[in-house]
């Protein structure tokens, strides 16, 4: 609460704020639900809801899966060769020019509307945080604790081993937590495009019909979700580099 509770107490002032002014001013509720009515819907649908979360979680962790395996493999050659850096690295930086919704129709297109362009969809999103900053921490480490171990004969490997991955965790660690965050969100973008089940699908169909507390509802368990997974990564950081302090 010391941490947080400045930010929780001005949420909750928010939402009160929110809920007089829509009685206030009468609003209806398929323009603006009130903060109260949303709850309601989250208590009504929340079977449907959990249902649909199932299949959203299960999208996420395939495709972050995914997303740290290529992100590190890519930084790990880049970080031990610098010619592979110099050819992947630009077209790492472009591929982040062509929008998300650009590519997930032709993903439907290429694999259907099974599990896997989900998968992609969210792979595609968490990639580019993870692989960057990772890169970037390899680089950061002290250029003179590798001359030094160079001149006592450790090969690139073993620097790599016992100096640079230690040090790039810190910021790998902070690309995974920024990543955990877009992975929800990129799993509900593969299913509005094509899916019969997931957040996305139950976003679009109480969209569709007006039911705008049950869209905002949805939007709250998306929100729980990324911080579930952003509060997972943070505790696997404090297993993982005991040695670091983080703010």
């Amino acid at each position: 609460m010391k941490r947080y509770g400045a930010s929780v107490g001005f949420f909750i002032f928010m939402l009160v704020i929110w809920e007089a002014v829509v009685r206030f001013f009468g609003i209806a509720e398929f323009i603006l639900p009130s903060p109260v009515r949303i709850g309601e819907a989250l208590s009504e649908t929340s079977a449907l809801l959990w249902e649909h979360s199932l299949q959203t979680i299960i999208e996420v962790l395939w495709g972050f899966t995914l997303a740290i395996l290529a992100g590190i493999i890519l930084a790990m050659l880049m970080g031990l060769f610098p010619v592979v850096k110099k050819v992947l690295y630009p077209l790492i930086i472009l591929s982040q020019t062509i929008p998300i919704m650009a590519v997930a129709p032709l993903l439907i297109i290429w694999f259907g509307y099974n599990l896997l362009p989900k998968v992609i969809v969210v792979a595609l999103v968490c990639f580019f945080p993870i692989t960057v900053s990772l890169v970037e921490g390899l680089e950061a480490v002290d250029k003179d604790i590798e001359k030094l171990l160079l001149a006592m004969g450790a090969s690139p490997w073993q620097i790599f081993k016992t100096v640079q991955l230690p040090g790039a965790l810190p910021s790998f660690f902070a690309g995974l937590k920024i990543s955990a965050t877009y992975s929800v969100m990129g799993a509900v973008i593969g299913e509005w495009l094509g899916a019969s089940k997931g957040l996305g699908v139950f976003m679009t169909r109480t969209m569709n019909s007006f039911l705008t507390a049950q869209v905002f509802a949805s939007i709250v368990v998306i929100s729980l979700l990324s911080l579930i997974f952003f509060g997972l990564i943070s505790v696997l950081a404090k297993f993982v580099m005991p040695w670091y302090e983080q703010k």
